[in-house]
């Protein structure tokens, strides 16, 4: 079965929006990585472990709006090479799965799927940090 366990917004400033969500909702730094042209930085508090996923894209332009603010749903899986078969069976037209690399190592094995409406959930392999 599948198991929720972070939702993802674009951040125009990022140390503005850990500090708004810390003292908002609790929500503390549980890890960051630094990427050449983004970081990710996750946020969670002692209530659980659902995580909210800060992507800080480098130098960004202007702020982002609404429409141009990519975000998804992400789930782990036992397995993700058999969900993706299996959602490839049911004609839901998963993305190619992929290694997500950071500093030459395998952050994640995820591949992505739309839903109905084209709202994107990852599928990722349950493993490291992500459980």
């Amino acid at each position: 079965m599948a198991k929720a366990i972070h939702t993802m917004i674009r951040v125009f400033d990022l140390d503005r929006s850990m500090a708004f969500y810390a003292g908002a909702f609790g929500l503390k730094l549980a890890e960051r990585f630094d990427f050449d042209d983004f970081t990710l930085a996750y946020l969670r508090n002692a209530e659980n472990d659902f995580e909210l996923e800060l992507t800080y894209n480098h130098d960004p332009a202007e702020p982002y709006t609404h429409g141009s603010g990519y975000g998804h749903l992400a789930v782990v899986v036992e397995d993700v090479d058999a969900e993706h078969v299996r959602f490839a069976k049911l004609g839901l037209s998963p993305r190619d799965v992929v290694d997500m690399k950071h500093a030459g190592n395998v952050l994640a094995r995820i591949f992505f799927v739309e839903d109905p409406d084209g709202y994107k959930i990852e599928v990722i392999q349950r493993s490291g940090r992500y459980q």
